[in-house]
């Protein structure tokens, strides 16, 4: 579990971050959504400690990473997996190479250790016959599976996902959402994901939270957005391509349309 509490964030006098105060709970999928400008990456990397807060707290099962050492916070990202929003692969070290770095870096295995370790997350996410190919030899959803495989192999116990279906075509983003799905059930990771996709929230969205010009303006689950209440909310997720083929299909079918949740809102 992490819990944040009134987190802010500023640049140049700037508040970028408002007070934030929410929990990502283990084993679930918790998704950070939000226009261009909402602070969700500011926040992504808020909670990954690349941009140190200007004030509150973060706490990673109770532990507070603003007053960690050196150490401990090395400690900390050894227990962290991260999934770049372009894969971030070496391009010179093959499928096996690139999953394996991370063991490399923050444990002690042996060869023999790694290399299983390396064909049991491979296996995983499908890619046990790509083992020796090279990034530019695969396709791009590939390297995103080859992405994810690198950030389990540890078996952390925070995934951190951003824009992780980022110029994936419709069905390899389904699979790529069914994959961090399936990692976190398996895994019973506190999952987080930076996202504008809105097939992803309403699909793996247990928990998902809302900002707005860095205030987190509204929190729930995939099965209560579109009655949320919240007519910024509605608006956001309602111009998606997504909502807009839900809106025909309710209409065509005569059934009851997301036009008449707005309408109560508005």
């Amino acid at each position: 579990m992490i819990e944040v509490k009134n987190l802010k964030k500023s640049f140049d006098g700037t508040e970028v971050l408002k007070g934030l105060s929410t929990i990502f709970e283990t084993g679930k999928v918790n998704l950070i959504i939000g226009q261009s400008g909402s602070g969700k990456t500011v926040f992504l990397k808020s909670l990954l400690n690349v941009h140190e807060p200007s004030a509150g707290t973060i706490l990673f099962d109770g532990r507070d990473i603003m007053k960690m050492g050196r150490d401990e916070k090395q400690t900390l990202r050894s227990e962290m997996g991260t999934l770049f929003q372009g894969s971030a692969l070496f391009d010179s070290l093959t499928v096996e190479e690139n999953i394996t770095f991370p063991l490399d870096m923050f444990t002690n295995l042996t060869f023999r250790e790694k290399k299983r370790r390396a064909f049991e997350v491979m296996g995983l996410v499908r890619l046990d016959k790509a083992q020796r190919k090279y990034p530019s030899e695969i396709s791009g959803g590939m390297q995103k599976r080859v992405a994810i495989a690198r950030a389990i192999v540890n078996n952390p116990k925070y995934l951190f996902c951003d824009e992780p279906n980022s110029g994936l075509d419709p069905y390899t983003s389904n699979v790529i959402d069914d994959l961090i799905l399936e990692i976190t059930k398996e895994y019973n990771t506190t999952t987080i994901i930076n996202t504008h996709d809105m097939n992803s929230v309403m699909t793996i969205g247990e928990k998902i939270v809302y900002l707005r010009e860095g205030i987190l303006e509204w929190e729930g689950d995939k099965n209560n957005v579109i009655t949320a209440g919240n007519k910024n909310l509605i608006d956001f997720v309602y111009s998606s391509e997504l909502f807009k083929e839900l809106r025909e299909y309710f209409l065509t079918t005569k059934k009851t349309s997301i036009d008449n949740q707005i309408t109560k809102i508005e």
